[in-house]
């Protein structure tokens, strides 16, 4: 069998068109109607078996999932509520809010109400932060937007908005940084550039439109958005068309849109406006400053944009496929972090990946390698395993070292690449990164690895 040798960040664009049949063939777009039933289209339509949807449902519930849902071309082909949970039964968005509040500030701007070139204390006033008055006026809604505001997000508490909180940190667009208390910012610029209430604006722009029931509450500093899953999967359908809805434009700022899900900056490439971004050169994650090569979720189409929420809110976009996966839940582990998030969908994925009846007959070189599960839990253990179609015997021996999110080597070990290897986590909760390497074969390679 002849083997096919491509770059890691190629590879997955021709596994997803392998292993889901027929999916990314082009079909008219649907548009649900605001009452009454949503159509579907049948899994065997796709080339999906039954068997391999069931795995992918006993995964999810395993990971405290409540709601879950793939849409093809606008019509659900797989829903499935856990638990208690139903059709109307409503969650909070967490974070994947920010790219409904991304969306607001194009809608703003289109209406000639702001213009994200604008210092974003037009809106908010004077003395919004500790910064002096010159470093408060190079700060940009456009850097709220980007995360590159240069505030400090390693103050006590990084969703705090008080002026005591915003403390300077870098000059703006010299640091990207998730940072909580920015974003949230953005929600007074609104109110100040339409003079309404945020709820009412949305209300009035485009949510009532589109058919999302749904709603920003505030809970502490931040305003927290809520809403059932098929809302939520409605801002998907309408990401997927460009801001467009059965034909009426809501988001008319083609460029604008353009921006928010492409990169917005080139520190952090994989991040549009508070919008995740997949299949670029490089990625920074939640609480991290380290600059990480490949992929964000290597197991994703390449060109997914997302909207992200702690514990593993999702919002997955696919324009190549025209598909709009949603997850809604507790955290996977039983608890989360906003890092946890990156780990997560991409496991999600690996079983998306393994829907269709059909087999792949093509073998694929990667020289990369694979660890499950991902996220675990402190005190348990991970397999890491190389997947690897051809290497000598003297390239076998290879390294495996933990990193965490500051570049710190936590854990270094021999591992041999012809077998698997039992890790085990005896390591506080958060981000870090494993990386194998050896002569050749498995050079540098990284995967995130999340521990709750």
């Amino acid at each position: 069998m002849k083997k096919i040798n491509f770059k890691i960040r190629h590879l997955i664009g021709l596994i997803m068109v392998l292993g889901i049949g027929n999916i990314s063939k082009a079909q008219t777009s649907y548009f649900p109607p605001l009452t009454g039933n949503w159509e579907t289209t049948s899994p065997s339509t796709l080339g999906w078996c039954n068997e391999n949807i069931d795995s992918l449902y006993n995964y999810l519930n395993q990971k405290n999932t409540k709601a879950f849902l793939i849409l093809k071309d606008g019509k659900i082909v797989l829903e499935k509520y856990f638990g208690n949970f139903t059709q109307d039964s409503i969650w909070y968005w967490a974070s994947a809010g920010k790219t409904l509040t991304g969306f607001t500030i194009g809608l703003a701007q289109q209406e000639g109400l702001l213009k994200i070139t604008e210092s974003s204390n037009k809106y908010l006033g004077k003395g919004w932060s500790s910064l002096s008055s010159v470093q408060e006026d190079s700060i940009k809604i456009w850097h709220h937007l980007t995360m590159t505001t240069g505030l400090d997000d390693g103050v006590p508490d990084s969703d705090c908005t008080d002026p005591a909180c915003l403390k300077y940190k870098s000059p703006a667009g010299n640091r990207w940084a998730y940072h909580n208390a920015p974003y949230t910012l953005l929600d007074k610029v609104i109110e100040g550039a339409t003079g309404g209430n945020l709820n009412s604006y949305i209300t009035k722009k485009f949510t009532t439109k589109v058919g999302i029931k749904g709603l920003f509450v505030k809970s502490g500093y931040l305003n927290v958005f809520y809403s059932n899953a098929r809302s939520m999967a409605r801002f998907g359908i309408l990401l997927l068309n460009k801001g467009i809805w059965d034909g009426t434009t809501i988001l008319s700022d083609t460029q604008y849109f353009k921006q928010q899900t492409n990169s917005s900056q080139q520190i952090n490439p994989s991040y549009g406006y508070l919008t995740w971004l997949n299949g670029k050169s490089s990625f920074m994650a939640p609480g991290s400053q380290i600059k990480f090569n490949g992929s964000l979720n290597p197991d994703a189409p390449n060109d997914m944009f997302s909207a992200w929420g702690k514990n593993g809110q999702y919002i997955n976009v696919v324009p190549s496929q025209k598909l709009v996966l949603i997850r809604m839940g507790n955290a996977p582990g039983g608890s989360g972090s906003a890092s946890m998030a990156v780990g997560f969908n991409n496991e999600i994925w690996k079983y998306v990946n393994r829907l269709s009846c059909k087999t792949n007959t093509i073998e694929i070189e990667k020289n990369s390698f694979l660890m499950s599960p991902n996220p675990v839990k402190t005190g348990s253990s991970i397999r890491i395993s190389a997947e690897i179609s051809s290497m000598n015997t003297e390239a076998k021996s290879s390294e495996v070292t933990v990193v965490d999110n500051l570049g710190r080597i936590v854990h270094q070990s021999p591992f041999n690449a012809a077998e698997s290897y039992d890790l085990p986590i005896n390591l506080k909760p958060g981000l870090y990164f494993i990386r194998i390497s050896s002569n050749d074969v498995i050079e540098n390679n990284q995967r995130l690895l999340v521990i709750d």
